[in-house]
């Protein structure tokens, strides 16, 4: 082993180290940039070899240009405008006004009210991408309903902080844009590709909510005191649907069919959550003001922790730490399926520590080119990776969804409910990966028919 790779292997156990040192991951990563940065100039002058210098310069010179290059990318302008549009439509009512008709019509079956958060869940998740906040909105919504009828607190907690989460996968997906800016792939091809596996696994959830109050009743029982079904109540459900619905066709429509870039798509998406929020009586001051400031300072973290990032993999570059990596993993004894099953689960126990964005920033680059080479279509891998990731928010200790849910839920259901109410929820992430590695046409399928093989 070269000098170098120990530089790199210290560099990674350092990075892991701090960060149960409850550091913000930005700084850490930027500290340590500039640490080894200045530690690779020093070895380069002792040794006398160039791996830190570029014509000259220390090759740290150009982090400057790199992060001046991403804040141009009009890709990323995306984020922002998807985040405000989150924000907004967070404050519009729209999911208040969904929620009170969804109960009137599904409710009165065994598990109606949990299948009601889940067809909400991804109705939020296709229109907002902001998972804080559909977690919050469900949990304050549904979890008293759930509870005052009789449901089982760990499916309450559980349904709720599973169905929140799906905001990440399915598109229009924060995630998705920065792995499609960190992988120089298309954005509409993440959108199609990830829409079937994101529906597949909302579908997993309301049969397995179905199928566990059929054999468990006890656990979800039907409400009492509703009012009888009649076609008033359909009709105002199908018209509460219309808004958010219209909302998704316009953002995600005119991506697949080619009418506008995804950064034209959030822009539309933003003025459509301010129109949503208007037709509501919920557009003032006040509201616009609270969610520019919400998407300033969530575009601000993101912004920082890619500052750091980028720091970090160039740093690591530098040493040699692509090639190392590349070479650890071809050299795992399991063959080329077995190097991405293996990528995949590090990617999921990671996900017990880190939130997803660190992996993606970080991990992703590194291991994409490895999987790219031994010959796997970099859509399909991207999206089964984005899957993993979703999981980073259910699994503790470091589960952001359940954090969400344990701020705002009653104080009788406990962080050991909420624990217990995931699992199967997780379960059924974990087969849901297993069935996109199985089946690959269930990710490469819709961008196909629509741009044609890759």
């Amino acid at each position: 082993m070269e000098a170098f790779e120990y530089i790199v292997i210290v560099y990674l156990v350092l990075f892991i180290a701090l960060l149960f040192t409850g550091f913000p991951i930005a700084w850490i990563l930027g500290g340590l940039s500039l640490l080894f940065a200045g530690a690779g100039i020093l070895l380069s002058n002792v040794f006398d070899v160039d791996t830190f210098l570029m014509d000259g310069w220390p090759r740290f010179a150009i982090i400057s240009d790199r992060v001046w290059a991403q804040v141009q990318n009009w890709v990323l302008v995306a984020l922002p405008m998807f985040i405000f549009m989150g924000q907004m439509l967070d404050r519009s009512g729209v999911a208040e006004v969904l929620m009170t008709n969804f109960v009137r019509v599904f409710g009165r079956l065994r598990g109606g009210l949990a299948l009601t958060v889940v067809i909400i869940g991804v109705l939020l998740a296709a229109s907002t991408g902001i998972v804080g906040a559909s977690v919050v909105l469900l949990a304050v919504m549904s979890i008293p309903i759930m509870l005052e009828n009789g449901y089982s607190k760990e499916l309450a907690s559980g349904v709720v902080a599973a169905s929140g989460t799906l905001g990440i996968l399915i598109p229009p997906s924060i995630m998705l844009v920065l792995m499609a800016d960190q992988l120089a792939i298309s954005v509409g091809d993440l959108f199609m590709g990830a829409l079937i596996p994101g529906l597949l696994l909302g579908f997993s959830y309301m049969i397995y909510v179905l199928v566990l109050a059929q054999f468990r009743p006890d656990l979800a029982p039907p409400p009492k005191d509703l009012p009888p079904l009649d076609l008033k109540s359909v009709i105002a459900t199908l018209l509460a649907v219309v808004p958010p619905a219209a909302l998704i066709v316009a953002v995600l429509g005119s991506i697949f069919f080619g009418i506008a870039t995804p950064t034209e798509a959030a822009g539309l998406g933003a003025f459509g959550a301010m129109l949503l929020a208007a037709v509501n009586g919920r557009l003032n001051l006040r509201v616009l003001r609270e969610a520019c400031i919400e998407t300033m300072h969530t575009t601000s973290f993101i912004f920082a922790l890619f500052i750091g990032a980028t720091a970090f993999s160039l740093v690591m570059r530098s040493f040699g730490g692509d090639e190392f990596i590349a070479d650890v993993l071809h050299a795992l004894p399991f063959g080329e399926t077995g190097v991405v099953i293996f990528i995949l689960l590090l990617a999921f126990i990671l996900g017990f520590f880190l939130d997803w964005l660190e992996i993606t920033l970080i991990m992703l680059p590194l291991v994409a080119p490895v999987v790219i080479e031994l010959g796997f279509d970099v859509r399909w891998f991207t999206v089964i990776f984005a899957i993993c990731l979703q999981t980073s928010f259910l699994t503790p200790p470091v589960g952001f969804s359940l954090f969400y849910l344990k701020g705002v839920c009653p104080p009788s259901i406990t962080t050991t409910h909420i624990y217990r109410g995931i699992i199967p929820f997780v379960i059924l992430q974990v087969a849901c990966v297993a069935a996109v590695f199985i089946w690959e046409d269930l990710v490469l399928w819709l961008p196909e028919v629509v741009y044609g093989p890759d």
